[in-house]
């Protein structure tokens, strides 16, 4: 998949002239501006636990599930900048993280267990869509601060299998999350600049964290880059992100595993070079 991205973000922008102000994806009259982003590194678990059931057990994924590597990390962004105040924003994130562990003691999944010593294959995935507007109402020669919300698709497939197949737990949803939005931009007059953007909201409402039942959520997604302007729009970056989330509640439909309950919550870093074509 990310290589079918990469070719493409690839093949867009070698479709598009270079304008006359220099960038590759923007009119020359300047009411809009098109911009793509692709980064690539690794991203690092520095906490994650997870306990399906009241009485299921608290599973420690970087101390029980050998999430204490490092993994690939991607992230794809469209932007289009209407007369330059205003951002609208399309966001992929992949993330599934797999791995191979086995149980040191034994392990409750809502009534599933996994005795002591069980080779197990552990998945996590938690990949998202994300679409936001920005209005950027502090501008200032290049320079910009500006807030909006984003509306996030969460796309979880997470399950725990013994090697042998007889033993299984598989919880899978989709839905939709509101999230406060900020970011920034600052320019150096030789062409290095440094961006920030954070999208974070905490909600123990089922209107607001787009479960079925009351359920306390929370998303957090913070970034710090730095890059340089070089010619025919090309950006080059730096980026040091903090992602992470989770919720807790009980499920109340007719499909819940067990007694519902799910407690859940991840706190990662990572560390990426990117590019945006402008």
């Amino acid at each position: 998949m990310k290589k079918i991205i990469c070719a493409v973000v690839l093949a867009v922008a070698m479709a598009f002239p270079v304008m006359a102000d220099g960038t590759l994806l923007s009119n020359d009259s300047g009411w809009y501006k098109f911009n793509l982003t692709a980064e690539a590194g690794f991203i690092t678990v520095l906490s994650h636990t997870i306990q399906f059931g009241q009485a299921g057990t608290q599973f420690d994924y970087k101390e029980d599930g050998n999430q204490d590597v490092l993994f690939p990390f991607n992230r794809y962004t469209a932007e289009l900048r209407l007369w330059d105040n205003h951002s609208v924003t399309f966001l992929y994130q992949p993330l599934d993280v797999v791995t191979d562990a086995v149980a040191k003691k034994d392990t409750y999944f809502h009534d599933v267990l996994f005795s002591e010593g069980t080779p197990m294959v552990v998945r996590y995935g938690f990949s998202f869509y994300r679409a936001s507007y920005t209005w950027y109402f502090i501008k200032d020669k290049g320079n910009e601060f500006g807030a909006g919300l984003s509306m996030q698709v969460r796309n979880a497939s997470i399950s725990f299998k013994s090697v042998d197949g007889t033993k299984s737990i598989i919880n899978e949803n989709v839905g939709p999350v509101p999230i406060l939005r900020i970011a920034g931009k600052y320019n150096f007059d030789n062409g290095v600049w440094v961006g920030m953007e954070a999208d974070g909201f905490y909600a123990s409402s089922s209107f607001f964290n787009g479960s079925k039942y009351p359920f306390e959520g929370a998303i957090w997604d913070a970034s710090f880059r730095s890059g340089i302007a070089l010619k025919n729009g090309i950006n080059p970056f730096v980026n040091l992100r903090f992602l992470g989330g989770g919720g807790k509640g009980t499920s109340q439909g007719e499909d819940r595993q067990g007694d519902g309950y799910t407690n859940n919550w991840l706190n990662t870093m990572s560390l990426t070079l990117g590019v945006v074509l402008e």
